[in-house]
């Protein structure tokens, strides 16, 4: 099991935050599309810090033709040097139509068509295929030598999908090469709805469970200090409150039995008020949701958790924590997953 970091960096601060990860022992780093462009950072991090594996996890895939998210791909996997892993996802129907002002239904079978255009184009670029993709949705049929930069040394980049409902997760075991669970999960969720959509794309698609990996994002709450711990419980309280209020994300809930609680929080999200939202999130509801603990305790935790499916562990800690607090989990997650 590999560990990854989330790189919250920007452009000024890259190279010295993949340092910080790099020296608290991740394996790689994985950046987020929030207010900053996901891909830009990657290139100063695997500058500071080459031994690190760089992702995206997620770049919102609709928004971006699939020419040009296999050009970046195609870029950043030649500057790594075989290190880079293109994470895609669908984002919600909302901000798709009304932040971007793009189609989003059916996105299923629009992901599932975009992930092998973009395969297309990576055949084209690596192996001299004629470009001839003509689906539903998207159409490539043209490459000339100008603009076709040529294979790669290290092969071409892995396509993780994050996906949440069980077709895009299935679309996901079918013709991606991995699947990126999103942090809020609960066990009960991704055993019993989100690894069976797994195996029923892997069939169709002819593959096995070791041709695929499983990248789990876990939520931790910890810190060094009683201060520390107290902010990270606030702050991830607040994150399941809204991650709670948005309907896609209601299965994981309606899997430990909490999924009465979304009506109340999508009527405050519209109204505003984040901080009530925060207090209706008790102590079950969070340590469903995410490991919560000392230091010393939750690498024992997240392998206990997630340790017999994931292929890669990304952790998701989204608030201030002293620098002392990851390395010792880091070591000891890779010690219990055998590799200390």
């Amino acid at each position: 099991m590999k560990i990854d970091g989330p790189f919250y960096a920007d452009m000024e601060t890259a190279g010295e935050e993949a340092g910080r990860i790099a020296e608290a022992g991740y394996d790689g780093i994985y950046t987020l599309e929030g207010s900053r462009d996901p891909f830009f950072p990657l290139v100063l991090a695997s500058q500071a810090q080459p031994q690190l594996d760089i992702a995206t996890g997620i770049a919102v895939a609709f928004p971006r033709n699939p020419s040009h998210i296999a050009y970046q791909a195609f870029d950043l996997q030649r500057y790594s040097k075989g290190k880079f892993l293109l994470g895609i996802g669908p984002q919600i129907k909302t901000h798709i139509e009304k932040r971007f002002g793009l189609d989003f239904d059916p996105p299923a079978p629009r992901m599932r068509e975009y992930i092998q255009a973009v395969k297309a184009f990576f055949d084209c670029f690596q192996n001299g295929t004629r470009l001839d993709f003509d689906g539903r949705f998207y159409r490539h049929t043209l490459m000339t030598p100008m603009f076709n930069p040529g294979p790669l040394e290290y092969g071409v980049p892995p396509i993780l999908l994050g996906a949440l409902g069980p077709k895009m997760t299935e679309v996901a075991g079918e013709v991606a090469d991995g699947l990126i669970v999103h942090p809020f999960n609960t066990i009960p969720f991704v055993r019993n709805q989100q690894l069976p959509a797994v195996e029923r794309g892997l069939a169709k698609g002819g593959r096995s469970r070791s041709d695929f990996t499983l990248q789990i994002a876990a939520i931790c709450v910890t810190g060094s200090n009683e201060q520390e711990f107290e902010a990270a419980k606030a702050t991830v309280k607040g994150l399941l409150a809204f991650y709670g209020s948005t309907p896609a994300y209601t299965p994981p809930m309606a899997a430990v039995g909490v999924d009465d609680l979304h009506p109340t929080l999508n009527r405050m999200s519209k109204e505003g008020r984040w901080q009530e939202m925060a207090d209706l999130v008790d102590d079950d509801f969070l340590r469903a949701f995410a490991v919560v603990g000392e230091p010393d305790t939750i690498a024992a935790q997240l392998y206990e958790k997630y340790g017999a499916d994931a292929d890669r562990l990304s952790i998701y800690a989204p608030y201030q924590s002293s620098p002392e607090v990851w390395p010792g989990i880091i070591a000891d997650l890779k010690r219990l997953s055998g590799r200390g």
